[in-house]
């Protein structure tokens, strides 16, 4: 009788611990007939490289797969779900690319149910600085680019043809709107491999990539460290009378081969168990990011019931998703006219629908824990 009484009162241990924190970084893709909540032309938010059924993409499986984590149940994402926990509220999308990808999903997701207004937008180019309010609950989604999160200067043709991060302040053009945040999503990394000067307290630390120039090579891991701790610090200081911080983490690329060759990332379906190994710059940069948020958990201490702080840990789940990028259909019917000898391919961003709704799913699971808390 106690091993039963034993096994009995391990899996009511295991219902209560589920509950609090259900681990979705272990896991499998899953065939799902249900398919995405919305498509091609219904979402008048996504950006048009992403936008792979419209620009012809023939196969269309890439769409009905869920991810099954190992030892819970990821809810379907509930649009009203999500609204109801932003009624009144704020929550801002800050980073590169990566950050506009995961927002663009959002409003999709959430549009089909209630019509996104856009409210705020400086410059016509692509969703950088942009926000919707969604009337029915008032709740406001934004979007800010800045791909270093720290201040930094982008490599231009007038300007300096390598960028330069100053690591010891963060980016103010999302900096002075935290006030009015009330969850923040941070999302780096690529924009890391880049060439780049470092800049600290206004002396130069190093650079990564910078041949010509006479400053010490130090690579970009402790950069994006240091960026990231820099961050972290900055919003705790900043915001001790309460904010949420969600760090996505670092979403690997697929390239085989040339970018600009037919069949760059070719597979029509994720990664099976134990095929793809997450290793190397994509585990080294999800480590950093992952340890920073511990890190920065166990350094606001005492004030941690005003910033909470969480993982949304991506990358692994993302690995798997090799089929999941537009590839050519970055750009509309590319093989209208067969096939030519170059080929642009994006093997970085993500097809929406597509794997990057499941962010948004895991993403409104954490929400709920960080309130409940």
């Amino acid at each position: 009788g106690s091993l039963l009484f034993f096994l009995f009162s391990a899996e009511e241990e295991g219902i209560l611990s589920k509950e609090t924190a259900c681990d979705y970084t272990q896991g499998k893709w899953v065939p799902d007939k249900m398919g995405p909540l919305y498509n091609g032309t219904t979402c008048g938010t996504i950006k048009d490289g992403q936008n792979c059924m419209s620009h012809g993409r023939p196969d269309l499986g890439f769409l009905y797969w869920r991810w099954q984590p190992q030892e819970c149940q990821l809810p379907r994402f509930d649009p009203n779900e999500f609204l109801q926990f932003f009624a009144d509220r704020h929550i801002a999308f800050v980073g590169d690319s990566m950050a506009r990808n995961q927002l663009e999903s959002l409003v999709c997701m959430v549009s089909s149910v209630s019509p996104p207004n856009l409210v705020y937008k400086n410059g016509d180019d692509d969703n950088k600085f942009r926000r919707w309010h969604f009337a029915s609950h008032n709740a406001s989604v934004s979007i800010y680019w800045s791909p270093f999160l720290v201040k930094g200067v982008e490599k231009s043709k007038n300007g300096p043809d390598h960028n330069e991060l100053y690591l010891d302040r963060i980016d103010e053009r999302w900096g002075k709107d935290l006030d009015g945040i009330d969850t923040i999503v941070l999302s780096i990394g690529h924009w890391f491999l880049h060439p780049a000067v470092y800049l600290d307290d206004g002396k130069v630390l190093g650079c990564h990539y910078c041949p010509g120039l006479n400053h010490t090579e130090i690579g970009f891991y402790d950069v994006l460290r240091k960026a990231v701790r820099t961050t972290l610090n900055t919003i705790s200081d900043r915001r001790g009378d309460g904010i949420d911080v969600i760090l996505t983490t670092f979403s690997p690329s697929h390239f085989e081969g040339d970018w600009d060759k037919f069949g760059a990332c070719p597979k029509t379906e994720p990664y099976g168990e134990g095929e793809k190994l997450l290793e190397g710059m994509d585990a080294d940069m999800r480590k950093i990011e992952v340890e920073e948020v511990e890190s920065a958990r166990l350094g606001i201490g005492g004030n941690q019931k005003k910033v909470r702080l969480e993982a949304l840990d991506v990358t692994r789940l993302s690995l798997m998703r090799p089929d999941g990028h537009p590839g050519p259909y970055m750009y509309p019917f590319p093989f209208a006219n067969g096939v030519g000898e170059r080929v642009q391919n994006d093997c970085v961003h993500w097809c929406l629908p597509g794997p990057v709704d499941t962010w948004n799913q895991i993403l409104l699971q954490v929400i709920k824990r960080l309130r409940r808390q």
